[in-house]
């Protein structure tokens, strides 16, 4: 193929592969991909290759069952089956947490389940309930909504038109353990119904939650604590995990960053290129039109290669600086000979070239990107290439 003029800026290319099994080697099929590249001038110092996470835990062969969850939370939280549990904050998800759920009432299943929902949606902007069902009753965010004030005709979710509250109780009896279900955005209400232990099962808050239950000495864990260790297990736990086939849930991958570095060492040493590799999940998109933010995992970006871990995309505002030299009368051949001198500069970040830049993550904008590419339906491209985005 020809080489991609110099007059296009960043490009991302989605990279078909073939199908990833349990004992795939996923390095060795990925430079292979990157090998095609190179061999068709695609490939250069300085790009960066985006592997989806589902490929990688699915060749580690990264899966648990219910009865795996069951029993870890019944270890770790030293339960009975007919203790009762809390579990605070889920999202409100089949994909990401209905399996989860089962897991965790069948550690009890001859006790109870009680789940605490925030309102009026869950932390990525699933809803519950209408904005201002609270307001109108006078609820404030320490007060318990309970199903009974609700109503038997309850809020659908806005997109799938899905009861959560009566998914969630169902999916709890289907184990034998009873099921109890409130509203409240004070974590620590779910005390009032004495759990023999609690799971946090929120995603990006979790440790602020896990801590006020620490610090008052209740039995606690985290979703990230369980399926942790043992023959399949993510140092991430069960956040990031996916529902599979069957009574199975597929694990983030473990230990991505090796991943990602072995893939880097073999394209410098076969193919002669320096790049960068991101295992990336969901991006860190937030849809405009539900509020629904889509990054259900820990963080967009599970491993990457050293080269971008902590360094930030930053630089000029050319719109501003365009206007500036516009309003001084400067010609717009000159202004583009001055952006590009401007380029060469080093700035701090509150100076008025760089107002209104604000430096994010590169990890976090590549996955984004990558994950906007690949998306999650039959695109079949889990190697997504990103060009020119380094400099």
């Amino acid at each position: 193929m020809t080489r991609i003029p110099d007059y296009v800026g960043v490009s991302a290319f989605g990279i078909k592969m073939g199908v990833i099994v349990p004992g795939t080697d996923i390095v060795g099929m990925v430079c292979e991909a990157l090998a095609r590249c190179n061999a068709d001038g695609l490939l250069d110092d300085g790009d960066t290759a985006c592997i989806t996470e589902s490929v990688v835990a699915r060749a580690q062969n990264n899966y648990v069952t219910i009865q795996d969850i069951a029993a870890d939370v019944r270890r770790k939280l030293k339960l009975e089956e007919d203790s009762r549990i809390g579990v605070v904050f889920p999202i409100l998800s089949r994909n990401r947490f209905s399996l989860i759920l089962k897991g965790i009432a069948a550690a009890v299943p001859k006790g109870e389940v009680v789940v605490q929902l925030s309102y009026p949606a869950d932390e990525v902007g699933n809803q519950i309930l209408p904005y201002d069902f609270a307001e109108k009753r006078g609820k404030t965010n320490g007060d318990i909504i309970t199903l009974e004030e609700i109503g038997e005709e309850r809020f659908l979710h806005p997109i799938t038109n899905v009861d959560y509250i009566a998914l969630y109780e169902e999916v709890i009896k289907q184990t034998g353990a009873r099921a109890r279900v409130f509203l409240c955005n004070d974590p620590l209400k779910i005390m009032d119904y004495k759990p023999d232990g609690v799971i946090v099962a929120n995603i990006h808050a979790r440790y602020r939650t896990a801590q006020k239950f620490k610090e008052n000495g209740y039995n606690c864990i985290t979703l990230q604590d369980i399926c942790n260790e043992g023959e399949a297990w993510s140092e991430w736990g069960l956040l990031g995990s996916n529902l599979s086939s069957g009574d199975r849930l597929k694990l983030a991958p473990r230990e991505a960053d090796k991943v990602a570095d072995a893939v880097q060492a073999w394209v410098k040493k076969e193919l002669g290129k320096h790049i960068e590799v991101i295992v990336y999940g969901d991006g860190a998109y937030k849809d405009p039109s539900t509020g629904i933010y889509e990054l259900a995992d820990p963080q967009p970006a599970f491993g990457m290669t050293k080269g971008l871990r902590g360094r930030y995309r930053e630089g000029l505002k050319y719109k501003y600086l365009v206007d500036k030299m516009l309003e001084e009368g400067i010609e717009q051949e000159r202004i583009e000979e001055e952006l590009k001198a401007m380029k060469r500069d080093s700035y701090e970040k509150d100076c008025f070239e760089t107002e209104g830049t604000t430096p994010r993550k590169v990890e976090d904008l590549m996955a984004s990107l990558a994950d906007l590419v690949s998306g999650s339906a039959d695109a079949g491209t889990p190697l997504i290439l990103i060009k020119g985005f380094l400099g």
